[in-house]
């Protein structure tokens, strides 16, 4: 099969297995067929962050695959990120000496190898049993920037011993302000500097793809996908809320979270704040105006709303919002060092990745991870050297050609 051939083919099928009709007989035939395909067998054997996509769908249990591929009604924002990317053509250099290229960056003082960040994602142990601490020990080793979720499967002082640092720690403010002030507390005392308070889910969000992959798993997972009766949550069970009162929780997002709440946690919390899921204009000079110290543009990787536009879409407005007063991260369907490079040309100060390397952590553990990140690092800087960029700092808009409306 040549290679054009196989990519029409995988696209189909990942088509397929992205649609509502599970359970036909048509994503059977699918689901048949995405079996056939090379799966590789070891990390070196990965090309691409695809490849390990693929062997992460065919290893996890059908309601874990769900709840990391989902998106939210069609998943249609979650093809809106990628398909933002083609929007934007890449406008190459040639002479230019690209024996050396440097991709660090600087971050509220802090110096980073890359500007490749790995985004929180929860309960990393239900894709490998090493979890977030072999997350950790791959970015630590790498010097990428790492943010630990809430519902992380484990402690925040285990993951920075694993780390070798303080991470960075990303905030749910739940339904009960005694809660989230105990959270903050906490990662406080593990001596977290920097925490990004996540706001793009105060409205809830129906994930039919993770319901329909739920319905077709005959495992019992009522500990981490149920709630108690009355509709508690099993929050006992993740690490960052043991020994905190969550009778009362009924959501660890708030549908009355508002601009002033920040004003609140800088009552608790004395470090870097950041608005996770900014995407307009409006909501970054909101962000300045309130005194967050950074933003990151996110759509929850289309897991937020089915607003149907991608996070690169929104990078300029936020940009423009903010006015150079905060550094300005961003995430959502990054998956190619291309990708990355477009980010960074927007004017993005560092570019976060999720499902990627969850899928190499559940390929392969921590050997997946690393090959993962070091995949993106590689391609980032064969497009540097493409674009005669040899820092971050000659990464600029003038490197990128808007080819589509």
């Amino acid at each position: 099969m040549n290679l054009q051939r196989l990519q029409a083919r995988r696209q189909l099928l990942r088509f397929l297995l992205a649609s509502p009709l599970v359970g036909s007989p048509l994503l059977a035939l699918a689901q048949e067929e995405a079996l056939k395909e090379v799966l590789i067998g070891a990390p070196a054997d990965g090309l691409n962050v695809f490849d390990f996509e693929r062997l992460a769908r065919n290893k996890l249990p059908p309601a874990h695959w769900g709840y990391l591929a989902t998106g939210v009604d069609d998943d249609a924002t979650i093809q809106a990120n990628r398909d933002g990317f083609a929007k934007l053509d890449l406008r190459v250099r040639r002479m230019v000496d690209v024996s050396n290229i440097d991709t660090s960056i600087t971050l509220f003082g802090t110096r980073w190898e890359t500007p490749i960040v790995l985004s929180p994602v929860s309960s990393q142990q239900a894709f490998h049993p090493e979890g977030e601490l072999a997350v950790a020990r791959a970015a630590g080793r790498a010097k990428h920037l790492q943010i630990l979720s809430t519902l992380t499967s484990q402690g925040l002082d285990q993951v920075n011993a694993a780390y070798g640092a303080p991470v960075w720690y990303q905030l749910y403010a739940t339904d009960q302000w005694d809660v989230t002030v105990g959270l903050m507390q906490r990662a406080r005392a593990a001596g977290c500097t920097v925490m990004a308070v996540t706001a793009d889910l105060n409205g809830g969000s129906n994930r039919e793809t993770l319901a329909r992959w739920r319905q077709r798993d005959q495992r019992q997972c009522s500990a981490c996908h149920e709630s108690e009766p009355g509709g508690t949550l099993r929050l006992q069970s993740k690490a960052m809320f043991k020994g905190l009162d969550t009778s009362k929780v009924r959501s660890v997002t708030t549908p009355g979270m508002t601009w002033e709440m920040l004003d609140r946690m800088r009552e608790h919390w004395p470090g870097k704040l950041l608005v996770k899921g900014v995407v307009t204009r409006e909501d970054a000079q909101l962000a300045v105006r309130f005194g967050a110290d950074g933003v990151i543009v996110s759509n929850h990787g289309g897991r937020a709303e089915e607003s149907g536009r991608a996070t690169i879409d929104c990078l300029p407005e936020v940009i423009a919002g903010v006015r150079g007063r905060m550094p300005v991260l961003i995430d959502s369907g990054f998956r190619r060092g291309t990708d990355i490079f477009k980010a960074l040309a927007l004017g993005a100060s560092a570019v976060c990745v999720g499902r990627p390397y969850i899928w190499g952590l559940a390929s392969f553990g921590e050997p997946g991870v690393d090959t993962v990140l070091r995949i993106l690092r590689r391609e980032l800087t064969t497009v540097m050297r493409q674009a005669g960029a040899r820092t971050r700092a000659e990464i600029t808009s003038a490197a990128l050609f808007k080819s589509q409306p």
